[in-house]
């Protein structure tokens, strides 16, 4: 797909969006701005606005070559789904007209029992409904009207990413908005700005084909390290290949067509891995645009040859995948709440919102380590390519400092002194960069916003942007409710500040997340490290975590039971997957390579003792000893021996997951059965079959090095990393 040469980008972009110029351009005046009231203040809208704003939306779609329209949702599967229908509506003359109704838009039903419920519904029940997004654009894509919705159940429950985030986006706007009438500050609304950095790999499609690991389970379950990976850093932000550059210029002219601001793309760390990064936007739009982003991204890497992987560590030894959530707060106008300012009554602002952010990600560290909780990224985090399992906060010396003269009431001695007027000493006008970046804080302040390092390449952002939305929310409405009824607001809010810091600056690190010292020190401090997903996930159970979505009504008890039954299932079977995959390839593929080329090094030590023994009575005119080995066979011997050994290891491993996985099978029943917690199978995985699949993967792996090329079934890494 080329742009037309008489089109520039602004005149593309958006193109396929019934956006807001769109709706103003087509919609009466009345209608319109009654549809704006609904997207900036919420609440019902009426049928008989929903009924021109849909005439006019098919009217458009139609002229753009539509012949369908979907209710696009986000179900708790991670991705997105659809089911489309024809705006054809039969006439009594044997003909059809194009029809397009209020009601279609507003609401669907979807036949939907088979999407993961957690305990939400039973099988027998599939009514689901998908209710129109109004602060989402609907967009056109392959001759399909996309409308973006929320998706509940029967009963009203949440079953999808994008019902919470719309609540929490209601709560933190609700209570930020409180704060900054504080400081006589009125803006229509606050809204939550994200930005999603998205990394990948791609593949060339015939040697992905050959891997039944990456089709299925999205990373390689076998693979021995190969001679160069990324220590030359030579892949790292240098010349982008043809072939993928053609890939990466496709996907920007589409998503830009798609109203996505796709800005930024480059050669990541690792061979064969890359980077997208879009320009920041309303969190939830962002979030749209970041599914519409994954599922081009593989779409259009099949129509190249290549294969898009999101796995968060497709590769062992090799930097993982992660998706990096910017956060900030932002109001209706434009101005950016987590900009320090250039005033000190400004700086007073950002500080507050800055403890605030603080102390809400001490409280609920747990809860933001779940987000990015998941079988794919227990293998990246803290591997020296993302964040460890610790929670902390990065802010950087100057503000570090600031703070700590706050909390010590003394001057602060950085760039500048300032006093501010309610009496504690402030920052100066800070630029954009003013401290270096820190790659492995997992919530680290940059500038101007946050950046949540920790989730992996194939995670929904709506779930850590729904946490964070919550639990800052939560503070801002603590602060409020003090603040709201001082006396002398100055000198309180600055009591407030100092107070917060000093019992939350734990959370604190601006140093090296890597270094064992580290983990130590965290410990002393009280931080939680949860390492692995069955642990990290309990958060979602604790009474705090329910108090605190039910207290803002972001998540209900029920729905938040559901999302963490849906994350500790989701958890085994991915596990069960991979397992699977292990056994079928190790019986299928490479029992049979390593036993071919024994039987091959076999009949060669056979050959030689027979050529040894038939030129066995000339050994004493070429100088050996009756004993000595005509023909030295030691290589073959060790080979041999060291294959031998090693498959008959595999073949037993082999044999141990498959029992231990027919017994996690009988446990997952069991469990379904009494409706017990299933957190116990997770268990079972993580400390019985992980490590056996550990010791199944390193047997397999050395042989590789040892079968000969020509006998070893499955692409290598040196192929699949370096081969596009």
């Amino acid at each position: 797909m080329k742009i037309a040469k008489n089109k520039n980008i602004p005149a593309v972009f958006g193109e396929r969006v019934f956006s807001d110029s769109v709706m103003k351009e087509r919609l009466p005046k009345d209608i319109y701005k009654a549809l704006q009231k609904t997207k900036l203040e919420g609440g019902r809208l009426e049928l008989s606005v929903a009924n021109v704003v849909a005439a006019a939306m098919k009217e458009w779609a139609v002229e753009k070559g539509a012949t369908h329209f979907t209710h696009w949702f986000q179900p708790l599967t991670g991705i997105t789904a659809e089911k489309h229908e024809a705006f054809i509506s039969p006439q009594s003359n044997d003909k059809v007209i194009m029809e397009f109704s209020g009601k279609e838009l507003v609401k669907g039903e979807p036949d939907a029992s088979s999407f993961p419920h957690g305990g939400l519904r039973v099988t027998f029940e599939a009514r689901g409904y998908t209710v129109w997004d109004t602060t989402s654009p609907a967009f056109i894509k392959n001759n399909t009207l996309y409308i973006p919705t929320a998706y509940c159940s029967y009963g009203g429950h949440a079953l999808d990413m994008k019902t919470p985030l719309l609540r929490s986006m209601d709560t933190i706007n609700k209570q930020a908005l409180r704060i900054l009438k504080l400081f006589d500050k009125s803006p229509k609304r606050v809204d939550v700005s994200v930005g999603p950095e998205q990394e990948y790999f791609l593949v060339d499609r015939e040697l992905y084909n050959k891997r039944i690991d990456l089709r299925l389970a999205g990373r390689t379950v076998f693979g021995a390290r190969p001679p160069k990976g990324q220590e030359m850093s030579d892949h790292y932000f240098g010349a982008i290949k043809p072939r993928v550059l053609k890939f990466m210029q496709e996907l920007d002219e589409k998503l830009w067509k798609l109203g996505v601001f796709a800005k930024t793309r480059h050669n990541e760390v690792a061979p064969g891995q890359y980077e997208f990064a879009p320009v920041y936007t309303s969190a939830n739009l962002a979030t749209d645009d970041n599914q519409i982003t994954m599922e081009l991204l593989k779409n259009l890497a099949r129509k190249h040859g290549l294969a898009c992987l999101l796995h968060e560590k497709p590769f062992k030894d090799v930097n993982g995948s992660g998706k990096h959530i910017n956060w900030s707060l932002a109001t209706y106008d434009g101005a950016n709440l987590l900009e320090p300012g250039e005033t000190p009554y400004d700086n007073a602002q950002f500080l507050l919102f800055l403890v605030a952010i603080v102390k809400a990600i001490d409280e609920y560290q747990d809860l933001l380590r779940a987000s990015s909780a998941s079988a794919g990224n227990d293998h990246r985090l803290g591997g020296h390519e993302a964040p460890p399992a610790i929670i902390s906060v990065f802010i950087g010396t100057e503000l570090a400092e600031v703070l700590e003269a706050i909390e010590l009431g003394s001057a602060y001695k950085g760039k500048k002194k300032m006093q501010m007027e309610i009496g504690t000493t402030v920052l100066p006008p800070i630029p954009k960069d003013s401290t270096d970046r820190n790659r492995t804080s997992p919530f680290a302040f940059t500038g101007n916003k946050f950046e949540f390092r920790m989730l992996g390449s194939s995670f929904s952002a709506a779930g850590p942007t729904t946490i964070i939305n919550t639990a800052v929310a939560e503070i801002l409405r603590e602060f409020a409710d003090k603040l709201e009824k001082s006396k002398n607001f100055k000198q309180d809010l600055a009591a407030l500040i100092k107070e917060t810091y000093t019992k939350h600056k734990r959370i604190i690190f601006n140093g090296d997340g890597y270094a064992e010292e580290w983990q130590a020190e965290a410990s002393q401090r009280g931080l939680s490290n949860l390492k692995t997903t069955p642990e990290a996930l309990a958060a979602y159970k604790d009474k705090k975590a329910v108090g605190l979505f039910t207290k803002h009504s972001v998540l209900s008890r029920e729905e938040l039971l559901a999302r963490y039954n849906i994350l500790v299932e989701g958890y085994c079977m991915q596990l069960n997957i991979e397992a699977l995959c292990m056994v079928d390839m190790a019986r299928q593929l490479i029992l049979p390579a390593a036993l071919q080329y024994q039987k091959e090094l076999a009949e060669l030590l056979r050959l030689k003792f027979k050529l040894d023994k038939f030129f066995g009575g000339q050994k004493e005119e070429v100088g050996l000893e009756a004993q000595d080995t005509y023909f030295p066979v030691c290589a073959e011997e060790d080979l041999l021996d060291n294959i031998s050994n090693l498959t008959s290891l595999l073949y037993n491993v082999t044999n141990e997951v498959e029992i231990l996985l027919e017994q996690a099978q009988a446990k997952t029943e069991e469990a379904s059965q009494k409706g017990s917690d299933p957190i116990s199978v997770a268990t079972f995985y993580k400390d019985e079959i992980v490590p056996l699949m550990v010791e199944l993967r390193e047997a397999a792996d050395e042989l590789e090095l040892l079968v000969a090329k020509k006998h070893w079934p499955i692409p290598t890494y040196v192929e699949l990393l370096f081969d596009i």
